[in-house]
Order: C-alpha cells, then sequence, then structure tokens
C-alpha cells in the first residue's frame, strides 16, 4: 500500500506540472487562435534563467522566483505577442506553426549559446532535503509546493476567464475582434495580457520540472510536449478537462513504471504514453470542417514547362560536378548533406506547399528508408533504393489514413505524435537500430558504375535533387497537381466538384512518404551509417523551417533550404557552437512577414532585372505553359459526369 501511494504521490506531481504547462497554452491559443509550439522553449528558458539569478549569482530563490516569474516571462511574453504573433492574425496554420517552431528553435540556440550544454547544472528542490508525510508517504517540499502551485492556478485561471471582465475579454478577442473593440476594450493590449500570463505559467512549469531533470535545455523544451496530450482532452478550450487530462497522465505514466515489467521491445512505452495519449484523442476528435477560404499571404510562383525543368535540372548537375572539383571531402559531405535533404524537403513542397497538408514527421519517413537501404541495398544494390520509396510510402498510408478526418493544426499535431513515437519504440528497437545503434548503409552502384567515392556520390546527389525536382513540378503541371491546388485553395469548393479528398490526401502522403524515404536512404549513403539519433522528431522541425524559408512552394525553394542547411557549415564563422539554432530560428521567425521564402524573391527580383514581365501585368501572369493552374481549371481534374 505504501509503495502504491508513493507512486500515486509521484503521478500526481508530474500530473500536475503538465497541467500547469497545458493551462498555460490553452490561454494563449483560447485567446490568440495560435497554437505555440515554443511553450515549452519560454519555459526553459526561464529555468536557465532562473538557474542563473539562483545557483550563478546567488539570489535568495524567493526572490529570484518572483523576478522571473512575475517580470521577466510576462513581459518576454508581451514583446512576443506585440513583434511576432500580432502580425499572425490572418496567417494560415502552417505559417503561424512554423513561426512558432522557428520561435522554439531560435529559443534553443541562445540557451546553448549563453549556457554551455558541456556544464552540467543542477537545480536544488524548494526546501531541500525537508520533508513531511501524507499517510505515512514521504512527501518532499518540492512535490507539495508544486500541487499547491498547480491547485492555486487553478483557481486563479477559473475566476479569471469565468469571474472577471477581462477574463470575459480575452475569450471574447479570438471570436471577434473587432467586435470586442467596438464595446470599448483594447484587443491588442487583452491579447497581451494572456500571452504574458501563459509565458508566466510556461515558466513556472519549468522551475517545477528543472530539479526533478536535469538542466537540458532540449528535454525541458521537448518534455512539455507531454502536455500537449492534456490540452488536447480539453480540446484547447476547456481548463478544468486539461487539469484532469495532466493528472491522468501522471498517474498512468507512474503506474507502469511501478507495475508492469515490459518487453524489450516496448522499453519506451512509459515515456511514450502521453504521445499515444495525444494520438488517440487526436484520432478521437470529429472531423473538421472542410473550410473555404483561401490561404492568407502565400503566392504561387510561376511553373516552368518541361524544357525548362530539364534546363534547369542539368544547370545544377553541371554545378555540382564543378563544385566537387573545388571543394574538400569534409565540405562536399557537407554539401551532400544541404542536397539530400533537400530532396527530402521537394517531399514538403509537394506536400505542404501544393496541397496545404503541414507535415512535422519527414524526417522519419527519411529514417523508414535508411534502414531500408541498409537491411536490402547491401553492396550498393539499387534495390535498397526501391525498398526504402516502397516501405516509406507503406507508412506514410498508415499515417495518413487516421488522419485523413484532420487538417490544419491537429493534422500536424498528429505526424508529430507519430514521429515521437517512431522514435521513442520503433527506431530503438533491437530489430530496426537498436537503442543508440546504427547500420551501415552501403553507397550505390548503378548500371556498373561505383559512386562510393564522395566526389562521384556528390555529383550523384546532384542528378537525384534534378530528377525529383523535375517530377514534382511534372505532378504540378498534370491533373493531380491542379488537384493539390485546388485542396490547398478551398477543400469545401473540391468536394462540391465532387473531387475526393480522401483519395488526393492518401496519394499526395503516399508520394511525399516514398520522396523522402529515397532521400533517407541516400542520405545514410552519405554517411555511410544510420542510427536512432540520425531520425529524431526533433531533425524534422528544422527541416520544415528551412523549407519554408527558401520557399515551400517551389522546387527552387527546396533548393535553397538546402543549401541554407549546408553553406554555414561550410563557412566556419557563421556556425560557431550552437548558433545554427539561432540563425535558423531567427529567419523562420520573419516567415510571418514574408510568407514566400527566400527563393521567391530571388526569382521574382531576377526576373525584373531582366525585363521579363509582360507590359499587362507584374510577376503574376504567366506565359503559355506557365499558369499557376488552381482552382479555376480544376473542373479539368474532376471525373466525367
Amino acid at each position: 500500500m505504501q509503495e502504491f501511494l508513493r507512486f500515486s504521490v509521484l503521478g500526481i506531481v508530474t500530473g500536475a506540472v503538465y497541467a500547469v504547462s497545458a493551462s498555460g497554452l490553452v490561454l494563449t491559443y483560447a485567446t490568440s487562435g495560435i497554437f505555440n509550439i515554443a511553450h515549452g522553449g519560454i519555459g526553459m528558458l526561464m529555468a536557465f534563467t532562473y538557474w542563473e539569478l539562483r545557483i550563478h549569482d546567488h539570489w535568495p530563490a524567493p526572490i529570484a522566483f518572483i523576478i522571473v516569474v512575475f517580470i521577466a516571462a510576462p513581459l518576454f511574453g508581451a514583446l512576443i505577442e506585440r513583434f511576432l504573433m500580432r502580425g499572425l492574425r490572418n496567417a494560415s496554420v502552417a505559417t503561424s506553426l512554423v513561426v512558432t517552431v522557428g520561435l522554439m528553435v531560435a529559443l534553443l540556440g541562445l540557451a546553448k549559446t549563453i549556457w554551455d550544454p558541456a556544464t552540467a547544472r543542477r537545480l536544488p528542490d524548494f526546501y531541500y532535503p525537508k520533508k513531511f508525510k501524507v499517510f505515512g508517504v514521504n512527501v518532499t517540499w518540492h512535490e507539495g509546493a508544486t500541487l499547491l502551485a498547480a491547485a492555486a492556478l487553478a483557481i486563479f485561471l477559473y475566476i479569471l476567464l469565468n469571474r472577471s471582465r477581462i477574463g470575459i475579454a480575452m475569450r471574447a478577442v479570438v471570436d471577434d475582434r473587432n467586435l470586442l473593440g467596438l464595446n470599448g476594450a483594447r484587443p491588442d493590449q487583452v491579447s497581451m495580457l494572456s500571452w504574458a500570463i501563459g509565458a508566466a505559467m510556461a515558466s513556472i512549469a519549468g522551475i517545477l520540472l528543472a530539479p526533478i531533470l536535469q538542466m537540458d535545455a532540449i528535454v525541458l523544451t521537448f518534455l512539455v510536449v507531454n502536455g500537449y496530450a492534456a490540452a488536447m482532452l480539453g480540446r484547447l478550450r476547456n481548463l478544468p478537462l486539461t487539469f484532469v487530462g495532466g493528472l491522468v497522465l501522471g498517474l498512468v505514466g507512474s503506474y507502469v513504471v511501478a507495475y508492469f515489467t515490459l518487453p524489450n521491445w516496448l522499453v519506451g512505452l512509459p515515456s511514450s504514453i502521453p504521445t499515444i495519449f495525444l494520438f488517440i484523442l487526436l484520432l478521437a476528435l470529429p472531423e473538421a470542417r472542410l473550410r473555404a477560404g483561401r490561404l492568407v499571404g502565400a503566392v504561387m510562383p510561376r511553373v516552368p514547362n518541361l524544357r525548362r525543368s530539364l534546363v534547369g535540372g542539368l544547370g545544377l548537375i553541371g554545378a555540382a560536378g564543378v563544385l566537387s572539383m573545388l571543394l574538400t571531402q569534409s565540405n562536399l559531405i557537407r554539401a551532400g548533406q544541404g542536397l539530400a535533404l533537400g530532396i527530402i524537403m521537394l517531399s514538403l513542397v509537394l506536400l505542404t506547399g501544393y496541397g496545404g497538408q503541414v507535415s512535422l514527421c519527414q524526417m522519419t519517413f527519411a529514417g523508414f528508408g535508411a534502414f531500408a537501404m541498409a537491411k536490402w541495398g547491401t553492396h550498393g544494390s539499387f534495390v535498397g533504393v526501391l525498398a526504402a520509396g516502397a516501405l516509406a510510402a507503406v507508412v506514410g498510408g498508415l499515417v495518413a489514413l487516421p488522419s485523413l478526418r484532420l487538417q490544419g493544426l491537429y493534422l500536424a499535431l498528429s505526424t508529430m505524435a507519430f514521429a515521437l513515437l517512431a522514435e521513442k519504440m520503433v527506431f530503438t528497437n533491437e530489430h530496426i537500430f537498436g537503442n543508440f545503434g546504427s547500420l551501415p548503409v552501403s553507397r550505390l552502384h548503378l548500371l556498373g558504375i561505383s559512386f562510393e567515392g564522395i566526389r562521384a556520390y556528390f555529383v550523384l546527389l546532384a542528378i537525384a535533387f534534378a530528377l525529383f525536382g523535375m517530377f514534382v513540378l511534372a505532378i504540378r503541371r498534370g491533373r493531380f497537381g491542379r488537384t493539390l491546388a485546388a485542396m490547398r485553395d478551398s477543400p469545401v469548393a473540391c468536394a462540391t466538384l465532387g473531387l475526393s479528398l480522401t483519395r488526393t490526401k492518401l496519394a499526395v502522403f503516399m508520394i511525399a512518404a516514398g520522396m523522402a524515404g529515397i532521400g533517407g536512404a541516400l542520405y545514410g549513403g552519405l554517411k555511410t551509417t544510420a542510427g536512432t539519433t540520425d531520425f529524431l522528431m526533433l531533425q524534422s522541425l528544422p527541416l520544415l523551417l528551412l523549407a519554408v524559408i527558401g520557399g515551400i512552394t517551389s522546387v527552387g525553394g527546396a533548393l535553397v533550404g538546402g543549401v541554407l542547411f549546408a553553406l554555414p557549415q561550410i563557412v566556419p564563422w557563421a556556425w560557431v557552437g550552437n548558433l545554427q539554432f539561432l540563425w535558423t530560428g531567427i529567419a523562420a521567425v520573419t516567415i510571418g512577414r514574408n510568407p514566400n521564402g527566400v527563393a521567391f524573391i530571388l526569382s521574382e527580383r531576377f526576373r525584373k532585372l531582366l525585363g521579363l514581365y509582360p507590359r499587362s501585368g507584374g510577376p503574376f501572369p504567366a506565359a503559355s505553359g506557365e499558369a499557376d493552374l488552381s482552382l479555376e481549371e480544376v473542373h479539368l481534374a474532376a471525373p466525367a459526369g
């Protein structure tokens, strides 16, 4: 009985932290309509700030706590709302997600730059080592403080949102901002206040978690992902259900650790319980209503015809041949990584850029492709490449099937949940990569030609990118591409015209997953090994960021994204320490002001410089064979009759 009570206390304490974190997330979403992926990053940064004041500068714990929670965190949240989130009011879900993901990556880079990850840090418990007993069970004062903080915050939020004028205004600001302003309220200040309170709650969760866990930036940032499941139980609206969800998650996780002896292949189950819970909740949601509006802010670039696609592909291969003779072997490997990841980004161009389906698990599909190449591509057999594409496509179809009912935010979260499950329970399996293990991956031998050398393999990657780029453009010019563009613009219009959105989503998920799988096989061949740590969910986030920064609606954007990955590694002064996180994050948070990406800007300026625009229009009218075919011509893709 004592053991049961002890594990119950541990579960309730852990669940209380989940509930506190999730409540701050729910508060910001309910009052702004933006799901803040960076919520955990804010909590992490404030936890490190608290450590800096309390341990490094020897401030008393109460003063450090007050400074961080009641001054620094609210001010930081208000600044985020003012300079980032306020510009996303009319943005698409994909854009708002990318901006918050970029903010999270920037916060990781900032923390890793200020606080060296190689230095061990520890934050002591509150009132350590004092304890008290509850029903004969020793409870630390830190655990008691956690429970009291969770209860106090629950009461505070209930009174704030249901019994106060400002709370009612917070809930109203997301429903009808203009109507709230007509009633005498100030929507901007109300939204800023909600983000300030949400940041304060994230800081409390981070400070409470830090003594229980190690002071690690990535661990503290992504453990808050567990709170997403609790938030989803309340449909991102209901705070009491959010608290219940947090407590249930904590108790179930604690009991599984205590009373279940798991086989080796289920060793990752306890840490995966919140993710499984999140995935089940997302699948249980009622089917999303089809929306009739267009994406705001994004402009589809011109689609090159076949001749221009061939010229561009040959130009890329020629440039790769020249670079293979100029760059050192180490730099060729880095540049090759950019090309291999660029192929995976091409799958995002097709899936997200053309089809409007947000995915946060493309590196997971790449991991399945690398595994297939390691198993069936021995001695560089092309069979391994085919197996990589086929296995990843099948996995993509399995992921898409239960997610076909979802769109926007819920679809993105479901793919994130799948990536986390694959990371913790599939890739760590002894029959796949094993726990922190790896498999050798052979480089391709094709038509009697060996690509074992790094220079030849670099040219092979350029050829593969060019072929996949032409493949994506061919899809965009065809009937299926017009259907994708129409589905992105207005799903309800597609349904009205008799198009099958279910078949279209399933097909584009499988094609994109197959492309990512082949990209993963080539990526593994470049590194000559593939392991669990190469295909973490964390890798999928900067991949999406770079694709959006480059221009997720164009093949050139995927190439620019690959260059942005490789170039800073080749230029040492731009890639010092953990600045890669910081640069990528800072670039991503600017997407709200420029959703079309670097490739689109460069292309339009180049065309303007050469005077290639027709006299009758600006950059958007296209010549014959280059039209941005969309909803107006979707009837060509509709079934006869």
